[in-house]
């Protein structure tokens, strides 16, 4: 069974967030790096660009497959993590911890309502498997 942990919000398509005051880290869960296997390459949202909740913002490509990545909230993307583009494999190491992928200040903090809790996103991958 793949980690969920409590603190955190999920979007069913696999991305997690942490919420620290208006600012989201975000990246894929531990169930979908488990799906896509060993990660040969990560794009990213750059630095400054205006993200969207919903949206596609980036990528994640396995030896098996590629995988589209969306934004859990709409704001300003002020950080990325630069150390995935050399070593996409920290994803799979550690999707909650080094494996984040970019933080967003948040513009509506009430988008938070509309993600799943862990609860939710376990129920989601317990109906996928």
């Amino acid at each position: 069974m793949s980690d969920v942990p409590a603190e955190l919000k999920y979007l069913s398509s696999h991305e997690w967030v942490l919420v620290e005051g208006n600012t989201a880290t975000i990246g894929v869960t531990d169930h979908a790096q488990e799906l896509l296997g060993d990660l040969v390459y990560v794009e990213l949202p750059e630095q400054g660009s205006a993200v969207a909740a919903g949206d596609s913002v980036g990528v994640i490509e396995s030896v098996k497959a590629a995988s589209d990545t969306f934004a859990p909230v709409s704001g300003e993307v002020i950080e990325v993590n630069e150390e995935l583009e050399g070593s996409p494999e920290r994803i799979n190491h550690d999707p909650y911890g080094d494996g984040w992928m970019y933080k967003v200040a948040m513009e509506d903090l009430e988008e938070i309502e509309d993600l799943l809790d862990a609860g939710a996103y376990s129920e989601t991958i317990a109906d996928e498997e």
